[in-house]
């Protein structure tokens, strides 16, 4: 079924998306499943049309946490240019390419990729090729509150810059670094911090890049203040939350929630590949962690 897209549309995806704090952590974690997609025209008065579902609504974590959402956008259509001026996103691809737009500049990103957009920043993403586009959207607010203002812009025919004029960041395993005994886990595992607190306005903290290999594993550990959103890019493994353990796949978006410790590890032949999201319980507790990191180095 196709529909327009607008805040009621964005509500029930909330609400759909948004996991009983009684349920098991099986339960919690959001799973992309292509069957549940819905199709959805004129995406923030965008060209074209797209099919996305939510995996974790406002309830799924106590922090400002938004939601996550996952879908498709098809060949020639677009997310329209539009503002949040009380929150944050940041568009993933998870494969091909796309014209990413940013306070109306406009660059071609290869993914997988992904492009922050600050609070109170415009921007918009358009698949110009012949192939649906795998797509991952992030939202972090200053409330729980989503807020948009959409300019009605297509992006369509936008004229590229060669260079990108905004921050973006590309999930490559050669930038990844080895860690030994990550949180006391086993073997080595690959890891970069990809955007760090400074990137971001709202309690967002940071978008770290994990790859554990075949045999290895993460330990048990928290972060003070912080809550995390684990999403699963490839591979299969088993996670730990708050003493819960549950298996894991590529698609899969698990919260971690503060005060929970959590532990990963791999199974399967395929490395284990995921993109962690940190955001802090408050503007404090953001700083107080960055303080730290810094002295860390």
């Amino acid at each position: 079924m196709k529909t327009g897209f607008g805040m009621v549309a964005i509500a029930a995806l909330l609400v759909a998306a948004s996991p009983a704090a009684s349920q098991t952590l099986q339960e919690r974690i959001g799973r992309h499943d292509p069957a549940k997609l819905r199709e959805l025209e004129g995406v923030h008065g965008g060209a074209g049309s797209m099919r996305f579902a939510g995996l974790l609504g406002p309830d799924a974590l106590s922090t400002n946490l938004i939601f996550v959402h996952r879908g498709e956008i098809l060949p020639k259509s677009s997310i329209g240019q539009h503002f949040h001026n009380q929150s944050e996103e940041m568009f993933v691809i998870l494969d091909g390419e796309a014209q990413f737009t940013i306070d109306g500049r406009t660059s071609t990103i290869k993914g997988p990729a992904a492009v922050p957009d600050r609070m109170g920043h415009s921007h918009a993403i358009y698949n110009a090729t012949d192939k649906p586009l795998q797509w991952l959207n992030i939202n972090v607010g200053m409330t729980k509150r989503y807020d948009n203002f959409d300019l009605g812009d297509t992006r369509e025919g936008a004229a590229l810059d060669r260079v990108p004029q905004f921050i973006s960041m590309r999930f490559d395993r050669a930038l990844l670094k080895p860690v030994k005994a990550m949180d006391g886990g086993q073997g080595e595992v690959g890891y970069r911090r990809a955007l760090d607190p400074t990137i971001f306005a709202t309690t967002w903290s940071y978008v770290d890049h994990l790859l554990i290999p075949a045999g290895a594993s993460v330990g048990s550990a928290a972060k003070a203040g912080m809550s995390e959103m684990l999403y699963v890019i490839g591979g299969t493994g088993e996670v730990e939350v708050a003493g819960e353990k549950a298996m894991i796949r590529a698609g899969d978006a698990i919260p971690v929630d503060i005060g929970q410790s959590r532990a990963i590890r791999q199974t399967g032949t395929a490395p284990l590949e995921l993109m962690v999201v940190g955001v802090a319980k408050d503007q404090a507790a953001k700083a107080a962690y960055a303080a730290a990191q810094s002295r860390g180095r």
